[in-house]
């Protein structure tokens, strides 16, 4: 293992980080990288960026690369929908907060957007929804709204690369030892170890110690995206 100290920021060059956004981009092919993508690859730290510019479009733009959110139409009753299957989930009213990823398919933006607020929202739903979902004619099936990426993508509240830190730390609350078939590299030196998330990243899973956890690299690689394997 190779122990570098990182150097702050602060004082890079606006020119310095685009060129950067410019280069991870040039790497992947692509003429537009999300942040997520950036933080994988690239060489600074994204929220750096974003504080430099804005936000992260400004930055896209600046470097420029394609800045501009894909977007796509959702309808009222799609939203309503999904507002019915929030609350029969939770066996409750939802409140602001629980409209989110993954248990909401929309932030609430959209319902915002289309109802005027997030109380007028859950009105229209309850009047709607004891209706037996029949759409009146102060509701029409094709009232619409375009939303973009940002209103339904997934919140991170952290990265997907485990940290050499983190890492060593699971494997020692592990005792060094995987946590499905209990193959320890200490019984046998030819056993790698992984540390691997429970809830995969691609479903939405954290980079917490509650979510990560110790395996062999033969568990590990059969393990797909399924959950808590």
């Amino acid at each position: 293992m190779k122990f570098e100290l990182k150097k702050y920021n602060i004082n890079i060059p606006d020119s310095d980080l685009l060129h950067d956004i410019q280069s991870c981009a040039k790497k992947l092919k692509k003429t537009k990288i999300t942040i997520e993508e950036y933080d994988n690859f690239g060489k600074f730290s994204s929220a750096t960026i974003r504080k430099r510019f804005g936000n992260w479009h400004q930055a896209l733009k600046k470097a420029g690369l394609d800045y501009k959110s894909e977007s796509h139409t959702v309808t009222k009753e799609e939203l309503l929908q999904n507002l019915k299957c929030v609350w029969e989930r939770l066996g409750r009213q939802p409140t602001y907060t629980d409209i989110k990823y993954p248990l909401s398919k929309y932030s609430t933006r959209p319902y915002e957007r289309m109802f005027g607020s997030w109380q007028k929202s859950l009105e229209t739903f309850v009047n709607w929804v004891n209706e037996g979902s029949q759409l009146n004619d102060s509701f029409e099936a094709n009232d619409s709204i375009e939303i973009n990426a940002d209103e339904t993508k997934i919140k991170r509240r952290t990265n997907r690369n485990i940290s050499d830190r983190l890492r060593f730390s699971i494997l020692l609350r592990d005792g060094f030892r995987c946590q499905s078939c209990g193959e320890s590299p200490i019984k046998n030196p030819g056993i790698e170890l992984h540390v691997d998330h429970v809830i995969p990243w691609s479903k939405g899973g954290e980079t917490i110690p509650e979510n990560l956890q110790t395996k062999c690299k033969k568990c590990n690689l059969g393990k797909g995206n399924a959950f808590n394997q």
